[in-house]
């Protein structure tokens, strides 16, 4: 994938149906085709928590490696979460990576760690020490120009979604990024307990009532004061898929969505609801949230 976005998602789809449709997945659950291996063509799971502590023990590393694992020891240090709350993602865990010009990806395991190192991150911002920063005038520049080319956004929104990220900045001149991930016990649902179904494609503006899941991948906001026109619907959620929209809002603040509406069937109780989804297959990259 030459980038991160729903039309290069969609090109890779063209490929495999052509060439590998055993790796394409019509879900029953969320009602859409999406990109699947089967368990019995999987050779091998690269764990992130594995590899880092691998690196963490190994006498010889690479310039990149020595910069990943400095960092993480400035993360846990700063945020008193231990260094087994994170891992390593990315080229890195594949061994794949470029000393010269590979990014670092980090993962951070579990939400009240995941929350502690954002506001360690955020804090380490505003203070300019500890080697953590945001990017400088250029890089932020490109950053912001990128965004603009691959997503339905104008170049003062991706200097505004910009100021709200707290996962993506500058050590010692390279590039991270870091994907809180929760932990398996603090998982409320399974594949299975609710289904979704389409109900075509709307603009939203609404209160955030509850951010706490928007750090994660799909970052989740719970929504109330829904404004919506010529629709009788129950919407109390905007998820996003698309990571640039993580992280964009706190509670009490005021979003404007445009997405995927679906409707959802809690399987376990009953209720039925809606949400608006962002960064959907049938969006083609024209989907949104921003803050107001």
């Amino acid at each position: 994938m030459p980038t991160y976005t729903i039309a290069s998602l969609l090109e890779t789809f063209n490929i495999l149906r052509s060439s590998y449709p055993q790796y394409l997945f019509l879900s029953p659950v969320y009602n859409i085709t999406m990109t699947a291996v089967p368990r019995k063509d999987m050779v091998k799971h690269y764990k992130p928590e594995e590899k880092l502590a691998e690196l963490f023990k190994k006498p010889r590393l690479d310039s990149l490696q020595k910069k990943a694992v400095r960092l993480v020891s400035s993360l846990s240090k700063l945020s008193n979460a231990p260094p087994n709350n994170f891992g390593i993602t990315g080229s890195v865990l594949l061994d794949i990576h470029n000393p010269f010009f590979s990014d670092i990806d980090i993962t951070i395991y579990g939400a009240e760690k995941s929350h502690t190192v954002k506001n360690t991150v955020k804090r380490a911002f505003r203070e300019g020490s500890s080697g953590v920063d945001r990017f400088g005038r250029e890089k932020l520049k490109q950053w912001c120009l990128n965004k603009t080319q691959n997503h339905r956004i104008s170049l003062a929104d991706a200097k505004k979604i910009y100021g709200r990220r707290w996962n993506i900045g500058v050590f010692d001149e390279t590039s991270f990024s870091m994907h809180p991930v929760k932990l398996e016990e603090e998982l409320k649902e399974k594949y299975g307990d609710k289904t979704y179904y389409p109900a075509g494609t709307v603009t939203v503006r609404a209160v955030v009532v509850d951010s706490l899941d928007s750090i994660f991948l799909p970052a989740v906001y719970g929504v109330e004061e829904v404004e919506i026109e010529s629709i009788n619907v129950n919407i109390k959620e905007v998820v996003s898929y698309e990571g640039l929209y993580d992280s964009l809002a706190d509670k009490g603040e005021t979003i404007e969505a445009k997405g995927k509406l679906e409707h959802v069937l809690d399987n376990r109780t009953g209720e039925k609801y809606d949400r608006v989804l962002v960064g959907s297959p049938e969006g083609k990259g024209k989907e949104y949230i921003k803050p107001i």
